[in-house]
């Protein structure tokens, strides 16, 4: 394994993780506001509880990118979530501008996210154990 691939996991982690923060909190809760999110979510048929497990989900999973605290755990979680979403809107299409959003965009997060868990935490990260 080349010498630069630990920082390009820290790279994939961080940006990961920032780019979840943004998308729960600043998109969602200031953006749209819990209302509107959970409308949507409930437009989609889901329970409007899911809204805040989802987004509560996203913007803890983004804390934890960013720190490096069990990446391999949160990486598979957040990409179980992903394969949740391709599922939903795999009937809209293949491209996420597609009306209600297609399957393209959150197959490609699940896809960085498994490459994540395979790499690992790289460097600079928070963890209870070497394997982490």
């Amino acid at each position: 394994m080349p010498a630069t691939a630990p920082y390009a996991a820290t790279l994939l982690r961080v940006v990961m993780g920032v780019l979840f923060l943004a998308h729960s909190l600043w998109w969602k809760v200031l953006g749209f506001g819990m209302a509107g999110v959970q409308a949507w979510f409930e437009s989609q048929g889901y329970p409007g509880w899911f809204a805040w497990a989802v987004t509560a989900l996203e913007a803890a999973g983004g804390i934890a990118l960013i720190l490096g605290w069990h990446i391999r755990v949160v990486a598979l979680v957040l990409a179980g979530l992903m394969a949740g979403i391709v599922w939903q809107q795999f009937p809209n299409g293949w491209m996420y501008t597609s009306r209600n959003g297609g399957w393209e965009y959150p197959a490609f997060w699940m896809a960085a996210l498994l490459v994540q868990a395979g790499l690992g935490p790289g460097v600079w990260a928070w963890r209870r154990h070497p394997t982490a």
